[in-house]
């Protein structure tokens, strides 16, 4: 079992920042992909960012050049840094942890990651940003 716990939501301006951090604890030697998904009323979740323990990096094209995602391996925590917010970006933010099969291509990472019957989330932060 893996336990995922996220934190640094909150109210922010358009225009500002926010840092998300997901601590892992556990089982955390089975994980090898994590990621940021966001979901808002009535849509589905979606990737916002994901990680591998190599470092690789994939974003979804609405947050290209405003928000990174980073690993603190020492720390078992991924943080998702988000600049120039906009108030689209409001939705609750899902940490989600999974051992994905090997290889996984960098364009499959999305799907073996955000598998609901696959690998753990955490319970969510909100985020608002205001216009």
């Amino acid at each position: 079992q893996v336990q995922l716990v996220e934190s640094g939501g909150g109210l922010v301006q358009a225009g500002g920042s926010l840092k998300l951090s997901c601590a892992a604890s556990g089982s955390i030697f089975s994980i090898n992909a994590m990621g940021w998904y966001r979901q808002t009323p009535g849509k589905q979740r979606e990737l916002v960012a994901a990680i591998t323990t190599g470092g690789h990096t994939t974003y979804t094209n609405s947050v290209k050049g405003r928000f990174t995602i980073s690993r603190d391996n020492a720390k078992n925590t991924v943080y998702l840094q988000m600049n120039s917010l906009k108030p689209e970006d409001t939705a609750v933010y899902y940490c989600k942890a999974r051992r994905v099969p090997i290889p996984t291509p960098m364009d499959s990472l999305d799907y073996e990651l955000g598998r609901s019957d696959r690998g753990y989330w955490g319970q969510g932060t909100q985020v608002t940003v205001s216009s």
